[in-house]
């Protein structure tokens, strides 16, 4: 029970691991029928680099499922790229809630920069899961040069 992982950094990984079978599935079939699908489908994960092509829709859902992955093995550096991922999505949602009508969609571009800064929150100042990450590090073997 030594690198016992707290629930939320679960979800958060599932979430990660998520994003990426969306955006691999967005480039498999942009793939195999070019024309069935816009590549703009991926434009709330990618962060302007959706026009770039399939084979960029491939290489961001791969770090999206590493980030899930490292999360996952409670690597500091996973912890880190997830936090930068979810404050650089709140930075580009900020036009959005600025341009945005009241009602609805006010309402919504809201919750998701209140459930990101929420979850950046947690991944920097949580002591749990501050423990967490730092019991995996002291737990890893270390190389010893000498």
């Amino acid at each position: 029970m030594l690198n016992r992982r707290p629930a939320v950094i679960t979800v958060l990984a599932a979430l990660f691991f998520l994003a990426a079978t969306y955006l691999w599935t967005i480039a498999a079939v942009k793939l195999v029928a070019p024309g069935a699908i816009s590549l703009m489908a991926g434009r709330h994960l990618m962060y302007g680099l959706e026009l770039a092509g399939p084979y960029m829709t491939l290489l961001v859902g791969s770090a999206y499922a590493l980030v899930g992955w490292g999360l996952l093995r409670l690597w500091n550096w996973a912890r880190w790229i997830a936090m930068m991922a979810l404050a650089l999505g709140v930075g580009f949602l900020v036009p959005k809630i600025s341009a945005a009508e009241l009602g609805w969609p006010v309402l919504w571009y809201g919750l998701q920069i209140a459930l990101r800064v929420a979850a950046a929150w947690y991944l920097a100042q949580s002591p749990v899961v501050l423990d967490a990450f730092v019991r995996k590090a002291r737990a890893s073997p270390r190389i010893n040069t000498d």
